[in-house]
């Protein structure tokens, strides 16, 4: 009897998927061997073993001064610093989504004057450092010591007022970051219209939809899908630019710390207080960008269409009381 033959004991079925070696080829037959991956469980090791050793000489480091670190991590005076560190990032970014959006539709408008100042607009905020820009608006008034509302080319002045008062520091740091924050969006927000489909345009102007109507219901709301994760980029990367206002003392969280610590000269206690405040707020904003990239992401992707597809099953069976997985 050949190594092929049939054996007496055996199946139909087996004989069925025997292979030219004699060996059954059935799947549930087969047993598969993993692969042991040495060098990586040895890295890990390794890594973990040097990451320990690093941790461990952090905490157990005595210039770190975690009493000071517990002493002033809500003190009133970093309260009010991280509060306005939040408000400074939420108007901010208020004013870099509007006017991007406003200068992203400019930037593709065929009017080559709006494009032309969009452009522009666009090419000198991208090329100058923003912690410049913040120290242009803080010294706003040595260009203009009085603004004034009257009539231009007559003197005619209604109005007057010293610039240092109407631009301080807080003031300042708004429009430094937040006309900044307005060029980087420009380009995020066009290329998430660019993204979008030209027959969705195409569909709703053949519906009577006017250009303004179309980008607010049509394009728009197709292209955050596209600008919700690099936007949530920017205002994590804002919150902590805004650390930059202490040059103007925007009393932001960084600011009032720097004036704690040029008191009591607790240097590094007190800088890591506002890395514990940047990591916590950061964390916020990371799990915000989440549910927003998946409420705009619904509908795209494998797993988007799994997930709706079992939704809507499962209302169906609510509805009817019949399960649709029997069909």
């Amino acid at each position: 009897m050949g190594p092929a033959d049939p054996g007496l004991g055996d199946t139909p079925a087996v004989v069925k998927n025997r292979g030219a070696s004699g060996t059954d080829t059935r799947p549930e037959a087969i047993k598969a061997i993993p692969i042991r991956h040495w060098g990586r469980w040895i890295a890990s090791v390794i890594i973990l073993f040097i990451f320990f050793l690093l941790a461990y000489s952090f905490i157990k480091n005595p210039h770190v001064e975690w009493h000071t670190i517990g002493q002033w991590l809500f003190k009133r005076l970093v309260w009010h610093g991280a509060l306005v560190t939040l408000e400074l990032t939420f108007i901010a970014m208020v004013i870099g989504m509007v006017g991007g959006t406003l200068l992203a539709v400019m930037r593709l408008s065929k009017n080559y004057v709006l494009s032309g100042v969009s452009w522009l607009y666009i090419w000198f905020f991208r090329g100058t450092p923003v912690l410049v820009q913040i120290l242009l608006w803080g010294n706003f008034g040595i260009l203009y010591p009085r603004l004034f509302l009257g009539l231009p080319f007559v003197n005619v002045v209604f109005a007057s007022v010293d610039a240092n008062r109407v631009i301080g520091g807080l003031v300042a740091a708004i429009l430094a970051l937040g006309l900044n924050e307005a060029a980087y969006a420009a380009e995020l927000v066009r290329a998430g219209i660019i993204s979008v489909d030209k027959g969705q345009t195409e569909a709703a102007e053949s519906l009577g939809m006017s250009p303004g109507l179309t980008m607010r219901r049509v394009v728009l709301p197709q292209a955050m899908r596209v600008i919700i994760p690099p936007m949530g980029n920017e205002t994590i990367s804002m919150l902590k630019t805004t650390a930059l206002v202490s040059v103007i003392s925007g009393h932001e969280l960084l600011s009032n710390l720097t004036i704690a610590y040029s008191q009591n000269f607790k240097i590094f206690p007190l800088l890591l207080v506002a890395c514990i405040w940047y990591i916590f707020f950061t964390t916020l904003l990371t799990i915000g960008q989440h549910y927003l990239e998946a409420y705009f992401g619904r509908g795209f992707g494998d797993k988007e269409a799994a997930a709706a597809e079992k939704r809507a099953m499962k209302r169906l069976q609510r509805k009817t009381g019949v399960d649709p997985g029997v069909f």
